[in-house]
């Protein structure tokens, strides 16, 4: 099978579910670390970290899909993390339960979302892939925010 006939995903465990971002959209994926939060932002911001020489503004995704947080044991934080991705030229921080793996998956596995989908609005989601264990969700990053979001969290940060 050809490599463009490929989608290549980062694999991630939020909550109950395993989510996946297309790799190029990935810049890095930093340990969980102290995030410092900031007054009067939206609710789904966490706060913010500096990475060498930027500010970060790291999400919630737990609040912005409205998933319950697990109590992670001390075992699940060391592989808990920040997804550093790149929306619209602009490095954002996601967090996240665990860190799973890369995978890659033929085009043709990945199906439409169902209409009503685990709690997550289907805005977000480009597809779903069918495992044996249950269901790979494919996150669409370029719609997580709407610009209006965006434009949101670059003044939260400039601050």
């Amino acid at each position: 099978m050809a490599e463009q006939d490929q989608l290549q995903l980062v694999t991630f465990q939020l909550g109950n579910e395993i989510y996946g971002v297309d790799i190029f959209d990935v810049r890095e994926i930093q340990r969980r670390q102290e995030v410092r939060p900031i007054p009067n932002a939206p609710p789904f911001i966490e706060g913010i970290f500096k990475l060498r020489r930027d500010i970060i503004p790291v999400i919630n995704l737990h609040r912005r899909f409205h998933i319950p947080e697990p109590e992670l044991s001390e075992e699940d934080r060391l592989l808990s993390g920040i997804l550093i991705l790149e929306i619209d030229r602009n490095k954002i921080g996601v967090l996240i339960d665990k860190v799973l793996r890369v995978v890659s998956i033929p085009h043709e596995k990945v199906q439409p979302p169902p209409e009503v989908f685990t709690g997550i609005g289907t805005e977000y989601i480009e597809g779903v892939v069918q495992q044996e264990d249950g269901y790979l969700i494919v996150l669409d990053v370029h719609r997580l925010f709407s610009p209006k979001e965006l434009r949101q969290i670059e003044r939260t940060i400039a601050r």
